[in-house]
């Protein structure tokens, strides 16, 4: 799929177990931009394994990749941050997946000219809780800024 204004490919890749409360942040975006597809985006679901979908990127050969995951940056949960891939290491991340994620945006950044992290504050990752109000409102937002995005300035960083 290609954006209307810059004719450039660009994917949004969700990471997340949808059985682990607010972990799902990544899937229900997903799956709502396969329900409501927003023009110029493609989605990937990674799930808790997205390094498998890096065979794929590559392929696709985007010009942006967004990645979405619930993360524990320390504030309120619900809260959206641009996180720099530079720190992703030194940060503690919700890891319910098989690799860091760190790995995962290092290896985009080898043949993705953007790459941004967007991290939403879960307030609880457990077996067979559902998602709670703040990161289905969060999922909202993130949803609603691809229309319009603005690469890293889209939200605050963190």
């Amino acid at each position: 799929m290609q954006t209307a204004t810059t004719g450039k490919k660009q994917i949004v890749l969700t990471v997340g177990n949808s059985m682990m409360g607010d972990d799902g942040a990544g899937p229900l975006l997903a799956e709502r931009l396969r329900h409501q597809p927003v023009s110029g985006w493609e989605v990937m679901e990674g799930g808790a394994m997205p390094e498998d979908c890096l065979h794929l990127i590559r392929t696709a050969m985007p010009e942006r990749v967004v990645v979405v995951d619930a993360a524990d940056i320390g504030e309120t949960a619900g809260t959206v941050r641009i996180i720099d891939p530079d720190t992703i290491a030194d940060m503690f991340m919700v890891s319910t997946h098989s690799l860091p994620l760190s790995f995962l945006i290092d290896e985009l950044k080898t043949f993705v000219p953007e790459v941004v992290f967007v991290g939403i504050q879960p307030a609880i990752v457990a077996f067979s809780f559902p998602l709670t109000e703040m990161v289905e409102e969060a999922v909202s937002a993130v949803y609603t800024k691809l229309s319009d995005w603005q690469g890293a300035d889209s939200f605050e960083h963190c």
